[in-house]
């Protein structure tokens, strides 16, 4: 499969950094590097494309301005493109209604584009766009792509008398890499306490999805990728963790009952 990874600052990199380090044979990625500086309105795009762009199969549109969504059209058309993956890790990137307009864009040149929001929530065959609400989708070379970078998915082994977590495989990396970083760090953590040192590892990667309150999920971004991380660690550790009831008793200086 012939990628094209589209971005303009660190946020892309890290994901192209991924990628070429973790890809399966028989990927190639390509980059092109777009502007940093953009309008806020693109009247021409041919003013801030390139010549020509390397064949392509999946375009991976990383970028950190929102003019870089509506070049993407272009891009696909220039190389040939029949999926697009655009991530929305930040509203003001990729707004909902411009997300809309670039699906609608890509649809009627043949192309299908996905927008999940995060960009972790990504499957082989769905994505989300609200809290409660996803898309499924049917494309090849986009499940493809997710069968290895998407919603992050683990398989940790764990030693059933200690409940240490002693081994952890990343069947699916998110995008970023911060699956992996996470399972590296698990191993030698108990049952109990992987689910909070998952969503702080989260963090400390860290993840560069938007901090700032998103309407469709109110909360931020970021929160919701480390939930995701976090729900698919506390699944694996379900069963070995140790769950404690606390009943209702008497108070320290209440007299015990009489025996009757």
């Amino acid at each position: 499969m012939n990628l094209l990874a589209v971005i303009n600052g660190d946020y892309g990199q890290r994901h192209v950094d991924n990628i070429r380090k973790h890809a399966p044979p028989g990927w190639r990625l390509e980059v092109w590097q777009a502007p940093r500086i953009l309008p806020q309105v693109i009247d021409y795009p041919e003013d801030y494309l390139p010549e020509s762009l390397p064949p392509s199969d999946l375009v991976l549109a990383f970028g950190e301005h929102k003019g870089v969504a509506e070049l993407i059209p272009d891009v696909a058309h220039m190389c040939g493109a029949k999926a697009v993956i655009a991530g929305i890790d930040n509203e003001a990137v990729l707004p909902r209604g411009l997300a809309r307009q670039l699906r609608g864009w890509l649809e009627r040149m043949g192309v299908v584009c996905v927008t999940p929001k995060p960009l972790c929530s990504l499957t082989e065959t769905e994505y989300s766009v609200t809290r409660r609400e996803k898309v499924t989708y049917s494309q090849p070379l986009i499940s493809e792509f997710a069968r290895y970078f998407g919603r992050p998915k683990l398989k940790l082994t764990l030693d059933p008398e200690t409940r240490i977590i002693t081994s952890a495989e990343v069947s699916r990396d998110t995008v970023c890499g911060c699956a992996r970083y996470t399972a590296e760090r698990l191993v030698g953590i108990s049952a109990d306490d992987a689910e909070q040192e998952a969503g702080m590892l989260h963090h400390h990667y860290p993840c560069l999805a938007a901090m700032g309150i998103d309407s469709d999920f109110g909360d931020t971004l970021m929160h919701v990728s480390g939930n995701i991380l976090r729900d698919e660690v506390a699944e694996q550790v379900k069963p070995y963790r140790r769950i404690q009831y606390i009943a209702p008793g008497l108070r320290s200086d209440d007299p015990p009952e009489e025996k009757k």
